[in-house]
């Protein structure tokens, strides 16, 4: 049962070259990322003259740092 739970837990990462933390951290700075560029883009849609390219600036952002990662192409 145990070795069920810890394979859950650390499957994805370990796939991914990284750690159960170390996965944590990359993907709450993506989620955090995600919800800045959500709200930054909810308020343009009401106030079109703010914000004008922090979201698509943010997915750029995001985009090119998952794809670099650990020398990834």
């Amino acid at each position: 049962m145990r070795e069920q739970v810890a394979k859950l837990f650390l499957d994805h990462p370990a796939s991914v070259d990284e750690t159960y933390f170390e996965h944590m951290r990359f993907a709450g700075w993506f989620a955090g990322t995600l919800f800045l560029a959500a709200t930054a883009a909810a308020v343009h849609a009401v106030l079109p003259f703010l914000f004008e390219r922090t979201a698509s600036s943010a997915i750029n952002r995001m985009h090119h740092r998952i794809h670099n990662r650990f020398g990834a192409n």
